[in-house]
């Protein structure tokens, strides 16, 4: 990544755990855009060379993009009779943006919170939150945190939450040959292929 590019960056004016995770590395906020958005700068001292940890960040927010927007399309995978209720968008709540707002077959509202990767014990705390916005709305809530991996201790902190449920997710690739030689015909003109004529 250029060095420029490491030295500034630019986060939606929600993205609370964005802006504290890069002030952490060594980021401060300079100012706001007119929309809000927060405009960080690497301090004095620190090099780009040792913010790599961004540019991971960045990647895993990228994927949870992905992850979310692949689970939009068949949330039934996630739950037989899960449908999405958010409007194809993070409902923002007081704690931050809940990634998909559901409904289940009996109408419980259903709060899915992805990670990529490995959950800690503060995304069960994120989770809580916004289950409880929701709570305190009078809605009957649970939630389903989804990552590909979960440690010990995170697995100990939902075991006393009842209503909340933890999912791995996996990928299943699945590889196909390309015929070359049929390809390469449906390219070339026709009188390529006939050759020239007699």
């Amino acid at each position: 990544m250029d060095t420029e590019l490491k030295r500034k960056r630019i986060l939606r004016k929600d993205d609370e755990a964005g802006r504290l995770a890069l002030e952490k590395i060594g980021y401060v906020v300079v100012s706001r855009s007119k929309k809000g958005s927060y405009i960080m700068v690497l301090r004095e001292g620190v090099s780009p060379a040792d913010v790599d940890a961004v540019d991971a960040m960045e990647t895993t927010f990228g994927l949870e993009r992905d992850l979310q927007l692949a689970l939009r399309k068949s949330v039934e995978q996630l739950e037989p009779g899960l449908k999405i209720t958010d409007g194809d968008k993070e409902q923002i709540v007081d704690s931050g943006r809940i990634d998909i707002t559901a409904e289940d077959e009996t109408g419980t509202t259903v709060i899915i919170e992805l990670k990529a990767g490995t959950a800690d014990r503060e995304a069960v705390a994120q989770i809580l939150a916004y289950m409880g916005d929701l709570m305190s709305a009078g809605k009957i809530v649970r939630g389903i945190l989804v990552a590909g991996d979960f440690p010990p201790r995170t697995i100990a902190a939902a075991r006393a939450v009842p209503n909340l449920e933890l999912r791995k997710y996996g990928f299943q690739f699945s590889f196909e040959t390309v015929d070359l030689r049929r390809e390469s015909l449906r390219r070339k003109p026709l009188s390529a292929i006939q050759g020239p004529s007699d």
